[in-house]
């Protein structure tokens, strides 16, 4: 039988990952002073840095990264608004889920940027291209997460609730919702960042403004300190998205022993 390994707490776990961040920011540093990474296209991080603090005392990276998340959240918004519509309907289905349970696994792996070409001849270069390509892409976590939730529900549960003449609508939120939603949330927190992730790769191919726009730019430019300010930038706030769905997370499944058990940890 396997032994799990001890919970470290939460407060050890973050300086952990702090330390590990400045390491690894050391290691680039005095790879670049050494000389082992040539500091014409990877200059020093503390100069990536700097040249980040100034752009956010301008609006050069401020009205990139409005760009970014205004087609983040148009495609995230309506990936989860499509995903979970259908994955309740096609979870509480059973013939519903086997008719489409090929065509969803046949889609599912194709990568959005291969959609790239025939969305750009459609479409063209702008803001409805990168939300159908990161619409696209957001939409399978959440679905699949949305129809696991769905075949997750007791089947008792059910039954007692129509034995009880219950509403469709006093179903869906007594007993539906409850089994479906730790299964649901994972999928958006998931689905988040894979929009953002395909916002900014629509922007790098195709040109459409924002963050990727930006790094192309500068990359073509030759401002190599510029363009490693917006790839910071970019990450950063993957990481501020990522932290925003957590905390909802948590305060929407309080009451599951999954987060009932992390608190205990911390």
């Amino acid at each position: 039988m396997r032994r799990r390994l001890p919970r470290t707490p939460k407060f050890i776990d973050g300086l952990l990952g702090a330390a590990g961040l400045v390491a690894v920011l050391a290691v680039l540093e005095v790879s670049t002073i050494a000389g082992l990474l040539p500091e014409k296209t990877f200059p020093r991080i503390s100069a990536d840095l700097r040249e980040l603090a100034g752009l956010a005392g301008g609006t050069e990276l401020w009205s990139a990264i409005g760009e970014t998340l205004q087609g983040w959240v148009v495609s995230f918004g309506l990936a989860a608004m499509i995903a979970v519509l259908l994955g309740l309907a096609i979870g509480s289905n059973a013939v519903l889920h086997a008719a489409t349970n090929a065509v969803i696994e046949f889609l599912r792996p194709i990568p959005s940027v291969a959609l790239i070409p025939l969305v750009v001849l459609v479409l063209g270069t702008g803001m409805q291209s990168k939300i159908f390509l990161a619409t696209f892409a957001a939409s399978w976590p959440i679905l699949v997460a949305t129809i696991y939730g769905m075949r997750d529900v007791e089947p008792v549960a059910l039954d007692t609730a129509r034995s009880f003449r219950a509403r469709p609508l006093d179903t869906l939120r007594s007993v539906v919702l409850p089994s479906a939603v730790p299964y649901i949330a994972p999928g958006l927190r998931v689905a988040s960042t894979t929009a953002l992730i395909l916002c900014v790769t629509a922007e790098l191919v195709i040109g459409a403004p924002g963050l990727g726009q930006s790094i192309t730019v500068a990359q073509a430019g030759g401002r190599f300190q510029l363009m490693y300010a917006f790839i910071i930038a970019t990450g950063l706030l993957g990481v501020l998205l990522n932290l925003v769905f957590v905390a909802l997370e948590r305060r929407l499944l309080r009451w599951h022993p999954s987060q009932r058990a992390q608190g205990g940890a911390r």
